[in-house]
C-alpha cells in the first residue's frame, strides 16, 4: 500500500512524462507536493522503487520510468491513509460502507498496460543516442577517443540545434563548477566559444582537456574549477577549441 505523498508523486511523475515526455525535475516535484526540501522527494523515489512502480534509467538526465500504476488510480474512497514524508508505514480509518442496493457502473480496462506503451513511444520520440567518446584522457585528440559501440541517451529538446557528442570525465579539476569524476558531459560539437565557457580543447595537438576559456590580450587561459589546479595560459596557436558544455548526466 501506498502512502498518500508517495500516491501522490507516483501520479505527478505519470501525468508529467505522458504530458512532456520526460520526468520531472526534483524542484518541480518538491514545489508540487508542497515539500519543503528535495531531500522528501529522495526518500519517495527509493520507496516507490522499492515496490517496483519507479525505475532510475541510468545515464539519463531526469530519467524515471513507471513501471506500473496503482490499481485504483484515484485515492481510496473508503480509507484514510495518514504518514509522514516517504515512510513505508499508514494508519486508515474506514469510514460508512454505502448504502445497501448501491451498484456503480464499473468500467474495466487494462489502463496501465496502455499507459506503458504510451510512455515508451513518448520517451522514445523524446530522447536520441549520441556517440560516446570515453574518458578525457591526455595524449589524444576527441576523434581518438571514439568507441563506436558506445552511446548515451539524452532529451532531445535539450539539445537544440549542431551536431553533439558525450564524453566520461576523468579527475577533479571541475568539481566547483559541478563536474564531478565520472559524471557525463554533452558537448555541442564546434571550434569557437564565449569567454568564459567550459569548453573542450586540445592543447598542442595531442591533450585534451575540459576547461574553462579565458581570452587574454594575444593568450588563452585554460581554469580549472579546483583550487588545487593552476591556470595554464597557451599562445592561440597551441589551443583548439573541440566543442562546448550543454548538459551533464550523473548516475546517483
Amino acid at each position: 500500500m501506498l502512502t498518500r505523498k508517495q500516491h501522490e508523486l507516483l501520479i505527478f511523475i505519470d501525468k508529467h512524462l505522458r504530458t512532456t515526455g520526460f520526468s520531472p525535475s526534483f524542484e518541480e516535484m518538491k514545489e508540487a507536493l508542497k515539500l519543503k526540501s528535495k531531500s522528501g522527494i529522495h526518500r519517495l523515489i527509493t520507496a516507490l522503487e522499492e515496490r517496483g512502480f519507479l525505475r532510475r534509467r541510468a545515464h539519463r538526465a531526469r530519467a524515471l520510468e513507471v513501471i506500473r500504476l496503482p490499481e485504483n488510480m484515484a485515492p481510496r474512497r473508503g480509507l484514510e491513509a495518514n504518514a509522514a514524508g516517504g515512510s513505508a508505514g499508514s494508519q486508515a480509518r474506514e469510514v460508512p460502507a454505502a448504502p445497501a442496493g448501491f451498484a456503480p457502473n464499473v468500467i474495466r480496462g487494462n489502463f496501465a498496460s496502455h499507459l506503458a506503451g504510451v510512455q515508451k513511444s513518448a520517451h522514445e520520440a523524446a530522447a536520441v543516442h549520441l556517440p560516446l567518446y570515453g574518458r578525457i584522457a591526455a595524449g589524444l585528440p576527441i576523434e581518438a577517443l571514439r568507441d563506436s559501440g558506445s552511446s548515451v541517451e539524452y532529451p532531445a529538446a535539450l539539445l537544440g540545434t549542431g551536431e553533439h557528442y558525450a564524453l566520461e570525465v576523468a579527475g577533479d579539476s571541475m568539481v566547483e563548477a559541478g563536474i564531478l569524476d565520472g559524471d557525463t558531459v554533452i558537448i555541442r560539437r564546434g571550434d569557437t566559444a564565449e569567454n568564459g565557457a567550459i569548453v573542450v580543447a586540445l592543447v598542442d595537438e595531442n591533450e585534451v582537456t575540459l576547461k574553462r576559456l579565458r581570452r587574454r590580450g594575444n593568450s588563452i587561459a585554460l581554469e580549472a574549477a579546483n583550487p588545487h589546479y593552476e591556470t595554464r595560459i597557451f599562445g592561440p596557436d597551441r589551443v583548439k577549441v573541440q566543442g562546448r558544455l550543454i548538459g551533464l548526466l550523473r548516475k546517483y
